[in-house]
This record gives C-alpha cells, sequence and structure tokens, in this order.
C-alpha cells in the first residue's frame, strides 16, 4: 500500500438499505476536509459502534461511511497552529465515527480542534485503552464533585452498568480517589471482576429494576454514574441521598423516563446529562489530566482487551450482545 492510499473499514448499503462493511484500500483524495491529518494506530470497539457495523439506528445517514468514535494516533501533516508532524494525539467525540469518517482507519484527515494532545504519562495504546468511555466517566465523576459530591461522603457511589468500558473506568477512579464504591451488574460472574477495580459493594440489576414502593425510597447512594436509563434511572434517582446528584451517561435500558417530581422537590437532587462528544476542549484537557493521573495503569489493564483490525466485524455482534467487557482496544496495523 502506497503513501497515497490508506486501508480500512468501509460500510455502505445496498439497495434495501441494508448496510454492509469490507475492508477496503482507498485513495487519500476521499478523505474528508480538515486541516490535520493522521497516521492512526489504535481505535477502540463501543457499543455505539457495534450498533453502526450493525447497521442498528439511525447514528449514520450518509454512506459509505468510516465508523470508530474515537482513536489515537500520530500527526502526518497540519496546518493547524497547535499541531505539527509528528504530534502523538487523541480524537473522541464530534460525531466522528458517525457524521464524520472515524477511527477504523488507517489514517484519517479532521478538524484539529477536535484533537487532545497525548498526556504525559500515556501511550497511545493506553489513552486508547481509556478513549470515548474513560473520557466520558471522568466528566461524570467531575459533574458529580461539581455538586458537591466528596469522598467524606458516608454513602457509596452507585455505578450502574458497572462492568462495562465507562462503568469499569467509573469503579476504577472513584475507588482510587477514596470514594467508597457500589457497582451494579446483571452477570454474577462480574461480581470479582468488580471487586478487584474497587467495589466496595455489588449490586443486583435487578434490584433497581423496580421503582421503589411509594414516590421516595430509602436514602442509598450519595451519587450516581448511570449508565442504564429507563427504570434503573427511574428507581435511582428516587433511591439517592439529599441533595445527591446523579450523572446520566447511557440509555440501552430505554429512552424513557418515567418517575415523579418528588426527589427533585423534596431531596433536591440534581439530574446531570454527560455528553462526552462535544463537550468543550478545555473540560476535555482538564479530564484528560485527571485521568493520567488517577486511573490506574494496573487497573487499566485489567479492563484492557486487544484485537486486531480483522476481529472487528466479529466483536461487533458480541458487544451488542453483552460479551465484551471492559475495553476494547483495536490495533489498526494488527
Amino acid at each position: 500500500m502506497s503513501d497515497s492510499e490508506f486501508k480500512a473499514l468501509l460500510l455502505n448499503t445496498d439497495d434495501a438499505g441494508k448496510v454492509t462493511g469490507s475492508f477496503e484500500t482507498i485513495s487519500n483524495d476521499r478523505l474528508p476536509e480538515g486541516d490535520v491529518t493522521v497516521a492512526v494506530k489504535y481505535t477502540t470497539l463501543n457499543y455505539k459502534d457495534g450498533m453502526i457495523l450493525n447497521g442498528i439506528g439511525k447514528l449514520v445517514r450518509n454512506y459509505p461511511h468510516i465508523p470508530g468514535i474515537d482513536f489515537s494516533g500520530v500527526v502526518e501533516t497540519s496546518a493547524h497552529p497547535d499541531y505539527k508532524s509528528g504530534d502523538e494525539v487523541i480524537l473522541t467525540g464530534w460525531r466522528v465515527g458517525e457524521v464524520q469518517w472515524g477511527g477504523f482507519s488507517t489514517r484519517a484527515r479532521v478538524n484539529g480542534d477536535w484533537l487532545v494532545p497525548l498526556p504525559k504519562g500515556l501511550s497511545l495504546e493506553q489513552a486508547m485503552s481509556i478513549g470515548t468511555a474513560g473520557l466520558t466517566a471522568m466528566l461524570a465523576i467531575m459533574t458529580l464533585e461539581e455538586h458537591k459530591l466528596s469522598t467524606d461522603a458516608d454513602k457509596e457511589v452507585l455505578v450502574t452498568g458497572g462492568a462495562g468500558g465507562v462503568g469499569s473506568i467509573a469503579v476504577s477512579v472513584l475507588s482510587n480517589i477514596g470514594y467508597k464504591v457500589a457497582a451494579s451488574t446483571g452477570r454474577p460472574e462480574q461480581h470479582d471482576y468488580l471487586k478487584s477495580l474497587g467495589a466496595s459493594m455489588i449490586v443486583e440489576r435487578d434490584e433497581l429494576v423496580e421503582p421503589p414502593k411509594g414516590p421516595l425510597g430509602k436514602e442509598r447512594w450519595a451519587g450516581a454514574i448511570d449508565n442504564v436509563g429507563g427504570p434503573t434511572l427511574h428507581h435511582v434517582l428516587a433511591t439517592l441521598g439529599y441533595w445527591g446528584a446523579c450523572a446520566s451517561v447511557g440509555n440501552a435500558g430505554s429512552f424513557k423516563l418515567d418517575t415523579t417530581v418528588l426527589p427533585f422537590l423534596l431531596r433536591g437532587i440534581n439530574l446531570c446529562g454527560i455528553d462526552s462528544a462535544t463537550c468543550p476542549t478545555s473540560r476535555r484537557m482538564i479530564a484528560w489530566d485527571r485521568l493520567s493521573k488517577q486511573l490506574p495503569l494496573d487497573k487499566l489493564e485489567s479492563v484492557t482487551n486487544r484485537a486486531g483490525f480483522a476481529e472487528l466485524p466479529e466483536l461487533a455482534g458480541k458487544i451488542l450482545k453483552g460479551q465484551v467487557r471492559g475495553r476494547m482496544v483495536i490495533d489498526v496495523n494488527g
């Protein structure tokens, strides 16, 4: 393959609208507009990527398309004042892998304002072990702390969907900086894994599905990071402690929220949405700096799975079935 070409997993649609994908060698002149071209080294497989690869939902409207919602790599060429050839960079969000061509590729061209310099102390592979999921987890933690959560709390911080990518890193960071953490999972085989990340309490998913009897339940949590949504989020809101906050990250359980105003009126709780896709660059850099310092690398290693480029299509089906635990890092040159 010449320098004027790159390899990518390219998605297209057939006459019936079915999404199909294949690995192709593509000419550089097909890259989208942007002032920085990056030689991609690593990307990740997230739940959203699994949906896109399997044609679920309407996350992608324009085909042909290269998915992959994040990547790390080395700048090849740059017309951006903050980056030069050879700089190591990370990209997460900004609808890359949905609207803009993404990380399932050996080369990407993007707006330099979307990039973040690789933090000191992290390798490009470790940055993708953290990836969009880790950034989202840290943004959730920062938001809870801005709503007065502190390590002095006498109750646990609840993390739902604890064995997933966001959940695993949230549990690891929270426990490392001194919080008591309760992690929820629907899979008994994940209990030891969550305890190894620092969870002091395991909560069965079924406990969080049925709403409490009455409008409010017992005050159980100092704060919460909810990766599930739907009935689980309803239950969590009704069982937060006084002035507690919940950072809502995912909605795999449902977009619908069937709750009342009483948790907000009678306990003064806060429901905070976390959008890691378009948060300001200044806030991203604070989050990445904290991740590089507060996420133990031994725990990061324990939540990381690795795969080669050719394994992506098969793994996309597994992640939708909940068969991928923690983070899935893809070596696009492997």
